[in-house]
């Protein structure tokens, strides 16, 4: 999506990139269900962006390098995870690697892990945990988690594209002509979503999920639901914000849930696998969701069920949603092109 913000007459500039970091400040501590690496991604654009002026690259280098080099260093310093940055732009932000922007991306991506760790330190976002499904048995959870994490990432990723595209006529006029009493009436389902979450579902979803995960903590009734459902709203107000870990939360809780149900199995275990399973099938992205998760929490034993939980999140994702996420959701950003010339 940055990549296409480049095409627009405004540019992606500095200022942009503060303001969206103030607004997307002002909105979490009003407990929009958003995520922090939204601005982190595009204020590292933006920077990575300004810098053009300081050296000789031809225009696609701009775009396909500076650009995707500031998103990926932003996810890495947001979440400490050098190499879900990497992923990032190559699954997500370009959809392509070339080797005349490999160079740039990681340089971008090293000097921002390092910087993260001068300023807070080395950490991992979710702490360490070492689960591991022991037995034969225990792998029931890989197609499990995988089904219903990519059957609920599928569905909230078209919920995404319909509230951008299919709001009914009023909603969209209202929007467009009262957008002070429509961020109100978000505002008002935002706090009846947390009203009935018992206040769960406000901001990113760190607590909870941390809790679930390390913790064995159960999640509030219908959290995984209600949280999906506050960062819909959160989205459809236009704010500057992520779905990185709302989404996280939101597979957390869903682990939770399943182990209620497979209650042999370790919670850590079913809890990783169903954040990596419903990242993906929201984003369609198994690798970044292979490494993020894995980066997050420390933990290698679960590599290989982590690969088969996000291929088959995937799958199920792209057979309820065709269209990713993220691809779609650039395509607003896009100029109209005109006929060729003549």
């Amino acid at each position: 999506m940055l990549l296409s913000i480049t095409h627009r007459a405004t540019g992606v500039a500095l200022a942009v990139g503060a303001l969206l970091l103030v607004c997307w400040l002002l909105a979490l501590a009003s407990g929009a269900s958003i995520g922090r690496e939204g601005p982190t991604v595009q204020v590292g654009a933006s920077i990575m962006h300004s810098l053009r002026r300081y050296a000789r690259f031809p225009a696609l280098d701009i775009d396909r390098g500076l650009i995707l080099a500031g998103g990926a260093a932003g996810i890495a310093a947001a979440f400490n995870t050098p190499l879900a940055g990497v992923v990032f732009a190559i699954e997500e932000l370009s959809r392509s690697f070339e080797e005349r922007t490999s160079g740039v991306i990681l340089t971008a991506v090293i000097i921002a892990g390092v910087t993260a760790l001068a300023l807070v330190g080395n950490y991992t976002y979710f702490g360490r945990t070492s689960v591991a499904l022991s037995v034969p048995q225990m792998w029931v959870a890989v197609p499990v988690c995988g089904i219903l994490g990519g059957l609920f990432g599928g569905l909230f990723s078209r919920g995404m594209l319909f509230a951008r595209m299919g709001l009914p006529a009023p909603l969209r006029r209202l929007h467009a002509e009262r957008p002070v009493i429509f961020a109100a009436v978000c505002g008002l389902l935002l706090a009846l979503i947390g009203w009935a979450s018992g206040g769960a579902t406000f901001g990113t979803g760190y607590h909870e999920a941390h809790e679930i995960l390390q913790n064995g903590a159960d999640p509030p009734g219908g959290f995984f639901v209600l949280k999906a459902l506050a960062t819909l709203v959160s989205y459809v107000t236009g704010i500057p914000g992520g779905i990185f870990a709302p989404t996280l939360a939101v597979g957390a809780g869903l682990g939770g849930q399943l182990h209620e149900w497979m209650p042999l199995i370790p919670s850590g275990a079913i809890v990783v696998l169903s954040m990596a399973a419903y990242f993906s099938g929201v984003v369609q992205a198994p690798l970044t969701a292979l490494v993020i998760v894995m980066e997050m929490t420390d933990d290698r034993s679960l590599m290989l069920p982590l690969m088969a939980v996000a291929l088959l999140a995937r799958v199920v994702g792209a057979a309820v949603c065709s269209e990713p996420l993220y691809r779609s959701l650039a395509k607003r950003y896009l100029p109209v092109e005109g006929p060729p010339a003549a």
